[in-house]
């Protein structure tokens, strides 16, 4: 689409859910072939500016979008939502991947909210004994936990709803990744209230990138570039 500066932007996104609410203007599904193929992409296509705004956890793309713009000398801004800060109430126990997720869902949980996606469900596929409430946009392609129920759903997600569902389901363990973001951030804040433990998976690094954590520092460092 072309912007009030007149600059013409495509979209690229993973292909990795079924029905993605797209954005506005054209859309690029599927990879690039590695940090070769984005570079030759980014060539062909005489990009002049590249901003990442891809997952937090989505690791390999940053990576890639990293070297391949080095490469191209294309400028690139990392669009990167903050993280979330356990408050006094919260209840965290840190851990740096998924099998130290996996080993501390082991040690603390017999009912388990399981929010990492669909991609991660396997991680938690040889505990027998806890059961998972899986929540997932689309269905898990992974071998599953024994004992588990599979809730399809998209955010937001509110307070309200999120207290309902741990009380329902009665569980006694959340487990998620730092996503960031408003969106899905009341699930914390129900677990909190019901004074529910928390195992909180942290962010892998990251390449040394110009940052910003919202998409209006995001604009105004493509108009600076543009002119």
């Amino acid at each position: 689409m072309l912007d009030e500066a007149g600059a013409a932007f495509v979209s690229s996104l993973a292909g990795r859910v079924a029905n993605p609410r797209l954005p506005v203007g054209p859309v690029r599904i599927g990879g690039f072939g590695g940090a070769d193929g984005l570079r030759e992409w980014l060539i062909a296509n005489r990009i002049r500016a590249v901003v990442d705004a891809t997952h937090p956890f989505a690791a390999t793309m940053t990576r890639n979008a990293a070297r391949a713009a080095a490469d191209a000398g294309v400028p690139l801004l990392r669009l990167r939502r903050d993280p979330w800060i356990p408050s006094e109430g919260d209840h965290w126990v840190r851990v740096p991947d998924l099998s130290a997720a996996a080993r501390e869902v082991r040690r603390r949980g017999r009912r388990v909210f399981l929010t990492t996606g669909r991609q991660d469900v396997g991680a938690f596929a040889d505990i027998d004994t806890a059961w998972f409430l899986i929540r997932v946009v689309d269905p898990p392609t992974s071998e599953l936990p024994p004992h588990h129920e599979i809730l399809r759903s998209r955010g937001p997600y509110h307070h309200d709803a999120e207290l309902e569902l741990l009380r329902s389901r009665q569980i006694d363990l959340l487990v998620t990744k730092n996503s960031g973001g408003p969106l899905t951030r009341a699930k914390l804040d129900a677990a909190a209230e019901l004074g529910i433990e928390v195992v909180v998976v942290d962010r892998p690094a990251e390449p040394d990138l110009p940052t910003v954590s919202d998409a209006a520092e995001a604009r105004a460092w493509l108009r600076r570039l543009l002119g």
